[in-house]
């Protein structure tokens, strides 16, 4: 079983963080392992005093629901009764916005990276690069 690790979500955090950068975009960054726990978040300098929150949840439900976050937006917006009211079971904790994705390493969901801070597009461009860097 492989574990996702403080020093594989601080690899994961750092090309994340890299890619923002590259964007010229301030970013905070969150990594949580396969059941949503957090592992990592860095608040990056001039995000949103909420970005540690937003990036989690979106963390948290990229790992429980094993995709990434744009596909779940995609599927709230196609207005499907569970997926248009499961935040509502578990208020504050998951968020079906655009910037987070699994962390898959040889073929098994470990955890999950969330960004906020850029557009939802920006946030997801970063990270896909964190998770990436784990491949």
């Amino acid at each position: 079983m492989i574990e996702l690790t403080l020093e594989m979500a601080a690899r994961a955090e750092h090309v994340a963080r890299e890619k923002a950068r590259a964007l010229g975009t301030a970013m905070t960054i969150t990594v949580v392992d396969e059941a949503g726990r957090l592992v990592l978040c860095t608040r990056g300098d001039g995000t949103g005093f909420f970005t540690p929150e937003t990036s989690r949840a979106k963390a948290v439900a990229a790992a429980n629901f094993r995709m990434s976050t744009a596909e779940l937006a995609e599927r709230v917006q196609k207005g499907a009764p569970f997926w248009t009211h499961v935040s509502s079971a578990i208020p504050g904790q998951i968020l079906a916005s655009h910037g987070a994705v699994p962390i898959v390493v040889k073929g098994r969901v470990i955890g999950a990276i969330g960004c906020g801070g850029g557009t939802g597009e920006q946030d997801h461009e970063c990270a896909a690069a964190g998770a990436a860097a784990l491949v």
